[in-house]
């Protein structure tokens, strides 16, 4: 956001006049939404790994090294391994099942 709005803005809440108050509001509209295609980027390339990810659980426990060597070509450009682990233990945790361990296992629930 540009210094300028900002000020503009304080200017606003002080009582002063301000003519570009649409131009404002855009901006901040802008800046409090400019994640919001990136989150939305990063959840479609999880569900699009969903499939992949659970079908390559077993009824044997494997690590998560593992399940990404036999499904690293696979996975959508760009997952990598920390992408699989990040998605074995916080996504999708009625599907999986971890089993403590050094290193931890995961198998299908």
């Amino acid at each position: 956001m540009k210094k300028s709005t900002l000020q503009s803005l304080v200017n606003f809440l002080n009582g002063e006049t301000v003519t570009n108050l649409d131009e404002i509001k855009a901006e901040i509209e802008a800046e409090l939404g400019k994640g919001d295609a990136r989150k939305a980027a990063t959840a479609q390339g999880y569900e699009d790994a969903h499939d992949v990810i659970v079908g390559a659980l077993g009824n044997v426990p494997a690590t998560c090294g593992e399940i990404y060597e036999s499904i690293k070509d696979e996975l959508p450009d760009g997952f990598g391994k920390g992408k699989v682990q990040y998605a074995l233990t916080h996504l999708w945790q009625d599907e999986i099942v971890k089993v403590e361990g050094k290193p931890n296992g995961y198998r299908k629930a």
